[in-house]
């Protein structure tokens, strides 16, 4: 089981906003905050609902994109995810809808964030 993921950045404060935006019809919001002051290097922000469990910091060398996948709680939650992402700033990666080829009730939704990271919301309900 993953405790927390995190993703290297370009802009930390696009990229804060994008998430920030993107996020939050999955209920993910700013938990934490630490600042290149603190480190010593870098500046981090991390996202989840109770605890930072997804976290964004600049890097001065990105590895090349990733693939993230957010729990959605319903399919409500990944169409207003698809249009918040959009709305942020996101390129569209995958229009909301089944992807049955993963298992029958596979709903998920994709964008590429500013970094060219593919994220997801996915939603596993029968409806």
């Amino acid at each position: 089981m993953l405790d927390h993921l995190g993703l290297s950045v370009q802009d930390v404060e696009r990229s804060r906003a994008f998430y920030l935006a993107a996020l939050a019809p999955l209920g993910y919001g700013i938990v934490m905050e630490v600042s290149a002051q603190e480190t010593g290097a870098n500046a981090f922000v991390g996202f989840g609902a109770e605890k930072p469990d997804f976290w964004i910091g600049a890097k001065p060398v990105l590895s090349g994109p990733v693939h993230v996948a957010f729990q959605a709680s319903s399919r409500a939650a990944v169409d207003a995810f698809h249009a918040a992402a959009l709305a942020a700033g996101g390129r569209d990666n995958g229009a909301p809808g089944l992807r049955a080829h993963y298992h029958p009730h596979y709903y998920g939704a994709f964008v590429i964030d500013p970094d060219g990271h593919n994220v997801e919301a996915v939603c596993h309900a029968p409806e």
